[in-house]
């Protein structure tokens, strides 16, 4: 039985190559998305759909993360001293919102490996995966959508997005029939497919995954790129009937890329009152 999420993995480890020479100093998960690191809306997202324990699975070079979410004594003692009441409480508010856990992926080994080594944290329960990469604009948190699902089901979940055709090669993609709730009941996974995709629903970014899973990866063979692939422990799962795949609502963003962080960062500028006219102004000057 599949109770409450009460824990999420955020695999945090990679080396941000797509935006060196940004990424040199800085992870990428702090890269803002407007004035909010991406690592925090996602951390947001985990918190609101119930999760009291955050995992960051991070790697060398990568303390400013788990710096972020720590206390600031100085910083705050600053605003206090200045007045500056608001960022006072938005940057306290950071550091209240969940327990964090950072443990090492020492290697680069792929994201299986990354979520193999959250075990110690995670123990023997369900848990939540939200990538560092993808973040969704929804009203209920995407990560709680995909537990509410798997909680019906009693399966775990993976997120799935259809794509262009001629674009599955960049994704793991899923196929199977449909299920219970109208979610699918995946009955294969393949990772980046060359040739032949057998549909163009891909897996993206959030996951629901059982205890399991960790001796089911531990057992895994380096797959494409020579890494410890996800989709190849899931599609264990799949084998014995254990894994739905669910469309979320809402929109999807993915910052790891250069296009779609600039398209996130306009989004969310143009939901804030201050920030919406000016740059519609700007953009109506520059986009002839």
């Amino acid at each position: 039985m599949i109770g409450q999420l009460r824990k999420v993995v955020i695999p945090a480890a990679g080396l941000g190559t797509r935006f060196l020479p940004a990424t040199k100093a800085v992870p990428k998960e702090l890269l803002p998305i407007v004035d909010v690191p991406t690592i925090q809306l996602i951390v947001e997202e985990a918190v609101a759909a119930g999760a009291a324990q955050i995992v960051l699975v991070n790697g060398r070079g990568k303390s400013a993360i788990e710096d972020h979410f720590d206390r600031s004594f100085e910083l705050e003692e600053t605003l206090r001293a200045k007045g500056k009441s608001e960022l006072f409480a938005a940057v306290r508010r950071i550091s209240d919102l969940a327990r964090v856990i950072s443990l090492r992926q020492k290697e680069p080994l792929g994201l299986g490996h990354a979520v193999l080594a959250a075990r110690p944290a995670v123990g023997e329960e369900w848990f939540g995966v939200c990538l560092g990469d993808d973040f969704y604009d929804s009203r209920e948190p995407a990560i709680g959508q995909l537990w509410r699902a798997a909680q019906a089901q009693g399966k775990a979940a993976v997120a799935l997005m259809p794509v262009a055709r001629g674009q599955e090669h960049l994704y793991g993609i899923a196929a199977g029939q449909k299920g219970p709730g109208g979610h699918l009941l995946i009955e294969r996974l393949v990772e980046k497919p060359k040739q032949d995709p057998p549909s163009n629903l891909a897996v993206i970014g959030r996951y629901v995954l059982p205890p399991d899973i960790f001796d089911i990866l531990a057992k895994v063979q380096p797959g494409v790129g020579g890494e410890i692939q996800l989709t190849d422990a899931l599609a264990v799962l799949a084998s014995q009937g254990r894994l739905i795949g669910v469309e979320l609502e809402g929109v999807r963003h993915d910052a790891g890329d250069r296009l779609g962080f600039l398209k996130a960062n306009i989004a969310y500028a143009l939901k804030r009152s201050e920030l919406r006219e000016p740059l519609l102004a700007w953009l109506r000057e520059v986009v002839k």
